[in-house]
């Protein structure tokens, strides 16, 4: 599916909605969270290194826009305990979650599955599946205290389709797509949390440059370029809509 060919957001789309953003020290979640930001929302920003996140909580500062907060995670070593602890912060600072974006991710190595050590495959799996599963889990009850909740899952082509040699990365990304689905169909009756899954395509990003590293990324999208599809999910526009696979037209 794609967004309506002549959709713009409003000025104040995302007004007094919280939004939590993973991965959002850098790239794609930057973007998207400095865009937010920009349309009135309060964002949560979590990734591993507070210096990023740093310079994405002074921009959006520096934008006039609503003060974002910080929170760091490691989403490798997170424990359960970890993500509830999350959850009741968010619980006790807004009182509600009213978006959740499942951006981080980490590509690891692009070899045969038969040269795969496993143990570069358990970490790849622990931050792109395993860590979206217990960050949703323990952020349904916020979830359920929003009016319109929207939860989205940065999605890849080879989560879709299988391609030789996209190994855990591959397959982290397809069980996404399934858990997004399951998850859609879970919450369709009797709450008001819709799920969706999102491909920008090939963006000029620290993560594809790790997968393509003789492209030239001038010819590639930049983030900014990608934010307003990811604007369209979390924002009320796309109300009634869930367990759909979105893509860049």
């Amino acid at each position: 599916m794609h967004i309506p060919d002549d959709w713009s957001p409003a000025a104040t789309l995302l007004r007094d909605r919280i939004i939590l953003i993973t991965g959002a020290g850098n790239g794609i979640g930057a973007a998207v969270a400095e865009r937010c930001a920009a349309h009135g929302a309060t964002i949560i920003l979590l990734d591993k290194v507070v210096r990023n996140l740093e310079q994405v909580y002074d921009r959006i500062e520096a934008a006039g826009a609503p003060q974002a907060a910080i929170y760091p995670m490691d989403l490798e070593g997170a424990t359960e305990k970890d993500y509830f602890d999350l959850a009741a912060t968010i619980e006790k600072e807004f009182g509600r979650l009213d978006g959740l974006l499942h951006n981080a991710a980490m590509l690891g190595a692009l070899i045969p599955v038969g040269h795969f050590e496993s143990e570069l495959w358990y970490r790849i799996l622990q931050i792109n599946l395993n860590a979206p599963f217990l960050l949703t889990r323990a952020c349904l009850a916020p979830l359920m205290q929003s009016p319109d909740a929207s939860v989205v899952f940065s999605s890849d082509s080879v989560g879709r389709k299988g391609k030789a040699y996209w190994g855990a990365y591959g397959v982290s990304k397809a069980g996404c797509e399934n858990f997004m689905q399951i998850l859609a169909d879970e919450l369709e009756t009797n709450t008001r949390i819709r799920v969706n899954s999102l491909d920008p395509g090939p963006v000029a990003t620290a993560m594809r440059n790790l997968a393509y590293p003789g492209e030239n990324p001038e010819r590639l999208a930049r983030p900014d370029d990608v934010v307003l599809p990811y604007l369209y999910l979390l924002g009320p526009d796309s109300a009634g809509i869930s367990g759909q696979q979105f893509d860049i037209q």
